[in-house]
């Protein structure tokens, strides 16, 4: 049975899930697409102070965090044993919750922490105390220590060595010279500013250290590699021996901070980007001590200012918040507060969430969805004309071996060893719990086969993925919910919602990055060398495309970084079309409320994208974020779409009519 959902469970007609009130009826579909599907949504949803951007996430998010909050609320108005989940839960959320204590606090709770730093005598020292510090999650080592999947040997988890040490998230804040980026470099120097003086350094001191941690972070930045550059997967593959990592990193003392951050003996790592990590070998050889100090100070008091007190919190967001993004009021403490159980405990939330929201239904029709949805990408992959046989045997194997993860986990992970004390100050239990965090994930991981039955999403979010180390394709509960999956509406509105959704992740296995990963997750090229430089002309084609879209006056898109979403999202519509026609062979779907189910289709996959977004924000992605702007999903994905053209009558002269040679072929 290929059809979703065929009728609810009274055997009522399915709607069409479109609702008019959404679209801008006055906006032409081959002029602006988007504003036809969204003007109203858009409309009715202007942006508050506190977003600066509010799409279909961001409301759903709206509700999932108020049924959390009834959750966490109810077991915190209650006593609990002590060391249950209710306990812990309940805890921290009553410590976050209490302004008076955090004000009257001050920054007090990090004292102890300070004073470690200040009283560092020597370079060898610095580095002990840093990997300390950075096994509580404070990001004082300049660099990162994680554990993951070797990617040629997908089945072991392998320890990995990357850049970070920056607080801007990309070394182009730190680098660049356009207006834009000057003025946010400005902010964040008062910012660095700002919060050494709220330690107790004088003014001539608090500047002298700002000083201090901007070189820094400029001479990490230097050697960083850009968040395009990061997508190159080979590139940042580099394992070697441990014994080849202390001969040739010899700046940094490698046995002390490994034990300091409570890593086991290694035989094997992987040094993503070398050229950062030799930089940091210089910083800590020539940097003087003092300079040091005023970095690892900083980062101590800027990771702790949101679980300080007010005046932490309000210099925190107005960087971050304001300026980064363009927000213009904090989000309340309570939704801060969920936010924090959900960073801390988010599977043990999680359990709770599904209990009272998630109906087991919807993981039944969602394995029936991505089944059907895999078979239609079968046929696709079958169909193609520019790929070999032998490449298409391959990839078939691929999408034959996707591991499929629906609404939840099947075993909840522990969260036994973390300890929630009320009589300890908030940020201490932070501390305490960002180090279980870190304990545990080495426990899991280090020396340790992957587990591939471990969720990377928490069950109520709202989002999905794909991982290539693992082959597996993730749909969170979260997700599971109007606009995205509504069982009340018929398959033409699913399978543009959702069924898009699907088709996207699984689409990641065969793009840019995820083609590189074979069916076990081993990087490994299962390409002909004719069908590989096939598919790179034709991903070349999406990136220029996108290069040539500006996302704001003078503002180009960055093709190559957003390359593999767009690629996905262009591969989620094909297939998830397919899928649709497939599924009306047996339930054939009729024109309703004035659209055809084929239009219907393309309202349901523009209508998830409907949001609003500050200008500050739309830059600060263009720089981060590898996903384009859900106006640029709708506009740049559908006009490479043959069927859209079909289904809205688009023609030459429209403006984003796209000619057939030009329009992107993959999948």
């Amino acid at each position: 049975m290929l059809s979703l959902v065929a009728s609810t469970a009274m055997g009522q007609t399915l709607g069409t899930g479109i609702d008019r009130a959404n679209m801008n009826p006055k906006a032409k579909p081959g002029t602006d697409f988007f504003e036809y599907a969204n003007g109203g949504w858009m409309k009715a949803h202007p942006l508050t102070p506190e977003f600066s951007r509010f799409g279909q996430f961001n409301a759903l998010n709206e509700n999932n965090q108020k049924q959390i909050r009834e959750l966490i609320e109810e077991l915190a108005s209650k006593p609990q044993n002590d060391g249950t989940l209710a306990q812990k839960i309940g805890s921290l959320y009553k410590l976050a919750m209490d302004s008076a204590r955090l004000n009257l606090d001050g920054y007090r709770p990090i004292q102890p922490m300070l004073e470690r730093i200040r009283n560092i005598k020597t370079r060898q020292e610095y580095q002990l105390r840093a990997a300390e510090l950075g096994s509580y999650g404070i990001p004082t080592l300049m660099f990162g220590v994680y554990c993951d999947a070797d990617m040629r040997q997908a089945s072991m988890n392998l320890v990995q060595i990357g850049q970070g040490g920056i607080s801007m998230s990309e070394r182009g804040y730190y680098l660049d010279e356009d207006e834009n980026t000057t003025r946010v470099r400005d902010a964040y120097k008062e910012y660095v500013y700002k919060l050494l003086t709220m330690v107790g350094n004088d003014e001539a001191t608090a500047a002298r250290k700002r000083d201090a941690v901007l070189s820094i972070e400029t001479e990490i930045a230097r050697a960083s590699r850009s968040a395009t550059e990061l997508r190159d997967v080979e590139a940042n593959y580099n394992k070697m021996t441990y014994a080849e990592l202390l001969s040739d990193y010899p700046g940094i003392d490698w046995s002390t901070t490994l034990l300091a951050l409570g890593y086991p003996a290694v035989e094997e790592v992987s040094v993503g980007q070398p050229e950062a990590i030799h930089q940091v070998e210089k910083i800590l050889g020539q940097t003087p001590l003092d300079d040091l100090k005023a970095y690892a100070e900083f980062k101590v008091v800027e990771d702790a200012a949101d679980a300080l007190s007010d005046d932490f919190r309000q210099v925190s967001f107005d960087f971050h918040g304001r300026v980064m993004s363009g927000a213009e009021q904090d989000r309340p403490r309570w939704k801060r507060a969920v936010g924090v159980l959900q960073n801390v405990m988010g599977m043990a939330v999680g359990q709770l969430y599904v209990q009272k929201y998630f109906p087991e239904s919807s993981k039944k029709r969602m394995l029936e969805l991505v089944n059907n949805l895999k078979q239609a990408l079968s046929e696709r992959i079958d169909a193609l004309t520019w790929m070999s046989a032998e490449t298409k045997e391959k990839a078939q194997e691929k999408l034959s071996t996707f591991y499929v993860k629906i609404g939840y986990p099947d075993k909840w992970r522990s969260y036994d060893g973390l300890e929630i004390d009320e009589n300890r100050s908030y940020y201490e239990n932070l501390a305490r719990a960002s180090k279980f965090l870190h304990a545990d994930h080495i426990a899991r991981r280090v020396n340790k086969p992957v587990d591939k039955t471990e969720w990377l999403m928490t069950p109520q979010t709202i989002n999905a993925y794909y991982n290539p180390t693992t082959n597996e394709i993730c749909f969170p509960a979260g997700i599971l919910q109007p606009p995205f999956f509504n069982p009340e509406a018929d398959d033409a509105a699913n399978y543009g919602a959702i069924g898009v959704v699907i088709g996207h992740e699984m689409t990641h296995g065969f793009d840019d990055q995820g083609a590189q990963f074979d069916k076990d997750g081993n990087l490994r090229n299962w390409w002909t060398d004719e069908d590989k430089q096939n598919f790179e002309a034709r991903t070349k084609v999406m990136e220029e495309f996108f290069n040539h879209i500006e996302v704001l006056p003078g503002l180009p898109c960055n093709g190559k970084l957003k390359l593999g979403e767009n690629i996905a999202d262009n591969g989620g519509l094909n297939v998830a079309y397919q899928a649709l026609k497939n599924a009306m062979k047996q339930n054939p779907l009729e024109k309703k409320d004035g659209f055809t189910p084929e239009q219907r289709f393309f309202l349901s996959y523009a209508t998830v994208w409907a949001e609003n977004i500050r200008d500050e924000q739309v830059r600060l992605y263009n720089k981060i974020d590898p996903h384009s702007p859900g106006r640029w999903r709708v506009n740049g994905a559908l006009p490479h779409i043959d069927a859209w053209y079909e289904a809205f009558g688009i023609k030459k002269g429209n403006k984003l009519f796209v000619p057939k040679t030009k329009r992107v072929d993959v999948w």
